[in-house]
């Protein structure tokens, strides 16, 4: 039954446009107690009277007002009250250290040439990378989430390799997993003051995804196995992966760097309301 002292965290928000042509908000919360979802609409006037700070990631906050369907699972919200702020993500220092580690993989691939290309691209877009999220809602979608979602890969890699996949070339697989994703740079934006992350529409003009943008850079600079890794990591054409992993006689490797990014986005740390 729903109270006002009912504490709720926001899971996600977004806004979009109704038939009528006006703004409409829309907020998934979650009780920390019962571990329930609870899905929000906001009509615009609603939206005009809270600040847009109000919905971060990880926010604590109290339903003032509004009507919920029979099955409590359901609210249109006409008032809310922050009770605690969440962080937006990781701290300056904080994501200077991540983007030092990610660097400290880089110098560990023996190749030049690919190493050479690796540093490159970070080193162009350092300043992307340091504020980029890994994703809007699914997994590590914070400021400097991206450097996390990235480092966690890494180091599954090395515990893989280490223990029970040790021929596969170690460089290829850094580069794979330091690349992966590096189209999410441009495939999302996040405003660095409220931590809301949305999708940038002029990355969406120009590429299909953040894959594509992986896979078609490193096939560009002639690393075609490591293009190949990318492109099958998201294992399913229909979850957008250019190569499907249901295809006969792949290499295993081509396995690889899904089955680490997967484990990253379903058990490393996942929202900001994890971190420390």
């Amino acid at each position: 039954m729903f109270s006002t002292e009912t504490i709720y965290e926001v899971v996600t928000f977004s806004v979009g446009d109704t038939k009528a042509g006006t703004k409409m908000g829309k907020l998934q919360l979650r009780d920390p107690k019962t571990e329930e979802f609870l899905n929000c609409i906001l009509w615009e006037e609603t939206l005009n009277r809270l600040d847009s700070k109000l919905f971060r990631n990880g926010n604590q906050l109290r339903i003032v007002s509004g009507s919920f369907n029979e099955k409590y699972n359901n609210c249109l919200v006409s008032a809310l009250e922050l009770v605690k702020e969440a962080k937006t993500g990781l701290d300056e220092s904080e994501r200077e250290e991540e983007f030092k580690a990610l660097c400290e993989y880089i110098d560990k691939i023996k190749d030049e040439k690919l190493k050479s290309f690796v540093s490159s691209i970070y080193s162009e877009n350092k300043e992307r990378i340091l504020i980029s999220p890994a994703a809007k809602l699914m997994h590590h979608n914070y400021i400097g989430g991206l450097m996390v979602h990235v480092l966690e890969c890494l180091k599954y890699a090395d515990a893989v390799i280490d223990t029970v996949f040790q021929r596969v070339n170690r460089d290829d697989v850094y580069a794979a997993c330091l690349l992966h994703d590096i189209g999410k740079i441009f495939e999302y934006t996040v405003d660095t003051e409220s931590g809301l992350i949305d999708y940038d529409e002029n990355f969406r003009k120009e590429w299909i995804s953040h894959s594509q943008y992986g896979f078609s850079i490193c096939m560009n600079a002639g690393f075609k196995k490591v293009a190949k890794m990318i492109a099958a990591h998201h294992a399913r054409a229909d979850w957008g992966a250019i190569v499907d992993l249901n295809e006969k006689d792949l290499e295993s490797i081509y396995y690889f760097i899904h089955h680490i990014d997967d484990l990253s986005a379903k058990f490393g740390k996942i929202n900001v309301s994890m971190l420390g």
